[in-house]
């Protein structure tokens, strides 16, 4: 069975129990509490696609300025799975955009991993199934004072409170990429470093995706209608949710974009196009982990 833990404390060293949506607990953080910031203090947090979208908008930055600026890469299996973090400070894992005084300077569209917290979720999936699974844990960290606080409530009430459903599904498809890899394990086999970079560059740099999806290689293998072209030209989020239909059928085989009548004869000048824009996501990708080996050293 696969795991994707979306918690800030996946590598606690005590196991969690697993919960429903049910299951109630005692938790409040306000200003008041005495661990106030604490929490943005020791952080170690891996970004959705969904979070990269809320923040750069926010910040007021493209893909590749808010991933170079605010985000470290990292590998999610010993396959390469690639994925990233928040950018901490220099010198301490202190979040960037934690205010003494205010606290988070980006509360509204703060990752999903900050607003489950204390609560992580828990998708599974089993190689035989077809569908992901979500169970919960609650962790109570030495430094959390909020456990302490008189308000009871369940985990599902705890998710609408802090504005977590919509994250989750719009996450979903993202989770289920990450898992049919996992859960496939031996099956699919190990990645090429340019299926890898692929995966990077959809899910990560959307505004580097976009350029691929109207480039004219990519006009004339897929027949997609003038609205949908709209959509994923002006929005985001629908680029975003096309973007993982595109890697399920480059990466799986499943596939839900049609093709024109007449691209099999395209098929080796989309194949360059491809090829092109995965040597590029790589070498965006070579980019950041130079950086950041280079500011440690």
């Amino acid at each position: 069975m696969s795991l994707i833990d979306d918690s800030p404390f996946a590598k606690s060293p005590v196991a969690p129990v697993q919960y429903g949506s049910d299951h109630e607990f005692s938790f409040r953080c306000h200003k008041g509490v005495g661990c106030w910031n604490a929490c943005c203090k020791q952080i170690d947090i891996a970004l959705t696609p969904y979070d990269i979208l809320r923040l750069k908008k926010r910040l007021s930055l493209n893909s590749e300025e808010f991933l170079k600026k605010h985000t470290v890469p990292y590998e999610m299996d010993r396959d390469g799975m690639p994925g990233v973090k928040m950018r901490t400070q220099d010198d301490a894992p202190v979040c960037l955009f934690m205010d003494e005084e205010t606290g988070c300077t980006v509360y509204e569209d703060r990752p999903t991993a900050c607003r489950y917290y204390p609560i992580g979720l828990l998708s599974q999936r089993k190689q035989s199934d077809s569908f992901d699974t979500a169970a919960y844990v609650v962790v109570e960290e030495d430094h959390c004072l909020g456990h302490k606080e008189d308000n009871k409530l369940t985990i599902e009430q705890y998710r609408k409170e802090q504005g977590v459903e919509e994250y989750d599904e719009l996450g979903r498809g993202w989770r289920q990429l990450v898992l049919k890899k996992m859960s496939a394990g031996a099956a699919i086999g190990k990645p090429s470093p340019t299926s890898l970079s692929l995966f990077f560059m959809v899910c990560y740099n959307n505004d580097k995706f976009r350029e691929f999806i109207v480039s004219p290689s990519f006009q004339r293998s897929f027949d997609l209608d003038e609205e949908t072209l709209s959509k994923i030209n002006n929005d985001d989020v629908e680029l975003m949710l096309f973007g993982f239909r595109f890697l399920k059928q480059v990466l799986f085989g499943e596939e839900s974009i049609p093709l024109k009548e007449g691209a099999a004869e395209n098929r080796l000048e989309e194949r360059k196009e491809v090829l092109e824009m995965r040597r590029e996501a790589e070498i965006e990708q070579h980019k950041q982990k130079e950086a950041e080996k280079y500011k440690d050293a």
